[in-house]
C-alpha cells in the first residue's frame, strides 16, 4: 500500500460474502488477501483502526459515503468531451485546435494546458513568452463553449519566486538531512506539504491570481502522489507528521486545497483532475485518472477493473488517458485500432478525455522547456477514424442528460456510476466472476472490446430483458456471443428505459 504514478492505494475491501473493510490508516503498508486470511500491515502507526460495515453493495456504498463523504453533484460542463494532450507549446497551439474543433462543429467541452506552460515549478503562472494573453485566450474559448484547464505540479524548485517564502514559513516537506529536497524525474525539487494549512491558504491564493483570475476555469493536480524519486516515506516529515505514517493521504489534502479555495471564491461545484486519491478525496471533487499508463490492449483491460475498483472504494468521478499515455505510434495499425476501442470505452466512463504523450515523428518546433509529442486530436488517426470518434462523441452528447442523472444519484446515495456487475445483481453468482463489463449507471450494460483483432465478445446478461442497442434486438438471462467491428461496441439497456432512445 504506497501510492506511485499509475498505481493509488485506497485501503477498503468489499467481499462476495456481504461486507465491507475500511482500513482506516494512511500509513505505507501492504495487505496480503488469501482464502484462508486476511492481513493488513501498517509500517508506522500509533493506533490500529478498522471498520466492518455489513450489507449489499449498494448498502456498503451508501456506509461508505455516509463516513468519508459524498461527491458533489458534477456540473454540466464536465459530462461531455475533454481534449488533452502532451502538450501545447503556446497559446496559438491550444486555440488552433480548439477553433478547429468549433470549424468542425464537433463539441468541446474543455480543453486542457499541460505542464511546463509555466516559468518555473512552483511560480504557479503562464510564460509570457509562449502564454501572451491568458484573458483572451479563456474569453476566446468560452464563446466556443469550451472551459480552459490547466495543470500544476507539487513541485517547487529554489528558482521559484516562492521558494524562499515557502521554506521559511514551513510550506514545504521536510527530508532527514534537513534540505528538503526530494528527487523526481526532473531532479531535485522541493514538494509543497499540502497537510499544512498555511500551504493550502497561500498556494491557492496564487493559483487565483495567476489563472482563475485570467479566466482559467479548472485545475489539473497532477504528480498527486506526491512523486519522490526512491519512495522513502521514512524519511519525510509532513506537517501532519512522519512520512511513512501518514502518506497516502497526501493527495486527500491536495483536492482539499482546490475545493476549499474554488468554494470560497463560487457557488459552483468545482472538478479538480487529479492523478490520486485517498479514501474522502470524492468530497473534494475529485476527478482521479489512472496515471501515465501505457499505450496497450492490455493496459486498456487493466483500466476497466481500475475503474471499478475505485468506484467500490467511494470515488464516482473516474476517468483514464483515452488511447494511453506512453508509447503510442499514432500512424501505426495497431493504435489506430487502439484509439476507437478505447475512445468507446471513454464514451462509458464517467468523463471523456482524450490525452497521451504521442511518439514523436517530427523534429521539435520551436525552442521550449519541454517538446510536445505529434498531435492527439481526434482527426490525428487517420480519417475513417475521425468520422468513427466523431460519432462516439456525438453518442455521448446525447447521453449527457443521463450522465447527469446518474452524477446526481452518486451525490446522493455513493452509488457510483461505472458499477460492477455485482453492484446491480448482488445475488447473481454469476456477476462477481465479470471484470471486462459492467453496468454505466443503473440502466446501461457496457461491455468494451479489449483485445487487438478482437470483433465478438461474450457477454452475461442477468435476469430480465435486454436490448442490444445497435439493432434494437431483445434478449434474456444467459451468455451471449455479440459481435462488433470496429465501428461497433457492445453495449445493452434494460428494456423499457428511455436512454435508449441516445443510440
Amino acid at each position: 500500500m504506497r501510492h506511485v504514478n499509475a498505481k493509488c492505494s485506497i485501503p477498503f475491501v468489499y467481499s462476495s460474502v456481504g461486507y465491507g473493510f475500511l482500513w482506516n490508516n494512511p500509513s505505507i503498508g501492504s495487505v496480503e488477501l488469501s482464502n484462508n486470511r486476511t492481513r493488513w500491515n501498517a509500517a508506522a502507526t500509533r493506533k490500529i483502526d478498522y471498520i466492518v460495515i455489513l450489507g449489499n453493495p449498494k448498502e456498503v456504498a451508501k456506509a461508505l459515503a455516509d463516513l468519508t463523504g459524498y461527491a458533489p453533484i458534477m456540473p454540466h460542463w464536465a459530462t461531455g468531451f475533454w481534449q488533452s494532450r502532451l502538450r501545447y507549446e503556446t497559446q496559438e497551439d491550444l486555440l488552433e485546435v480548439a477553433r478547429r474543433y468549433k470549424k468542425e462543429g464537433v463539441p468541446l467541452s474543455a480543453i486542457i494546458c499541460d505542464y511546463f506552460h509555466w516559468t518555473e515549478q512552483g511560480d504557479y503562472k503562464f510564460d509570457p513568452e509562449y502564454w501572451k494573453d491568458i484573458k483572451a485566450m479563456s474569453h476566446e474559448l468560452h464563446d466556443m463553449g469550451t472551459k480552459l484547464i490547466v495543470s500544476m505540479w507539487p513541485t517547487i524548485n529554489e528558482n521559484s519566486e516562492n521558494y524562499e517564502h515557502m521554506l521559511k514559513n514551513d510550506m514545504l516537506i521536510k527530508t532527514k538531512d534537513g534540505s528538503g529536497k526530494v528527487f523526481n524525474f526532473y531532479g531535485p525539487q522541493a514538494e509543497i506539504d499540502v497537510t499544512n494549512p498555511k500551504t493550502r491558504e497561500f498556494v491557492f491564493r496564487k493559483l487565483k491570481e495567476n489563472y482563475l483570475d485570467n479566466g482559467v476555469d479548472a485545475l489539473w493536480f497532477d504528480e498527486a502522489e506526491p512523486e519522490i524519486h526512491p519512495e522513502h516515506f521514512g524519511d519525510l516529515t509532513l506537517h501532519i507528521g512522519r512520512g511513512d505514517e501518514y502518506a497516502l493521504i497526501y493527495p486527500y489534502y491536495y483536492s482539499k486545497m482546490a475545493y476549499e479555495g474554488f468554494k470560497s471564491i463560487s457557488d459552483e461545484e468545482p472538478v479538480t483532475l487529479t492523478r490520486c486519491a485517498y479514501l474522502g478525496s470524492q468530497k473534494y471533487g475529485s476527478l482521479v485518472w489512472s496515471g501515465d499508463i501505457y499505450s496497450s490492449f492490455e493496459s486498456l483491460s487493466d483500466q476497466v477493473k481500475s475503474g471499478l475498483n475505485m468506484a467500490m472504494c467511494g470515488i464516482p468521478w473516474w476517468n483514464t488517458d483515452i488511447g494511453g499515455f506512453w508509447g503510442a505510434d499514432t500512424t501505426s495499425d495497431y493504435f489506430r485500432e487502439l484509439i476507437v476501442r478505447w475512445f468507446q470505452y471513454g464514451v462509458f466512463s464517467p468523463v471523456m478525455r482524450l490525452h497521451g504523450n504521442r511518439n514523436r515523428h517530427g523534429e521539435k518546433k520551436r525552442d521550449v522547456k519541454e517538446a510536445s509529442g505529434d498531435p492527439n486530436e481526434i482527426w490525428s488517426f487517420g480519417e475513417r477514424n475521425y468520422e468513427i470518434l466523431k460519432d462516439l462523441i456525438f453518442l455521448r452528447e446525447r447521453l449527457r442528460p443521463y450522465i447527469e442523472k446518474q452524477m446526481e444519484i452518486a451525490s446522493k446515495t455513493g452509488y457510483p456510476i461505472m458499477r460492477p456487475m455485482f453492484f446491480e445483481f448482488p445475488e447473481d453468482e454469476n456477476c462477481y466472476n465479470l471484470g471486462e463489463q459492467y453496468m454505466f449507471g443503473d440502466e446501461i450494460l457496457f461491455a468494451p472490446i479489449v483485445n487487438k483483432g478482437q470483433t465478438k465478445k461474450t457477454v452475461y446478461l442477468p435476469e430480465g430483458e435486454w436490448i442490444l442497442t445497435k439493432t434494437k434486438e431483445k434478449f434474456t438471462e444467459g451468455f451471449y456471443e455479440i459481435s462488433a467491428e470496429i465501428n461497433e461496441f457492445i453495449a445493452f439497456v434494460k428494456d423499457g428505459a428511455e436512454v435508449i432512445d441516445c443510440f
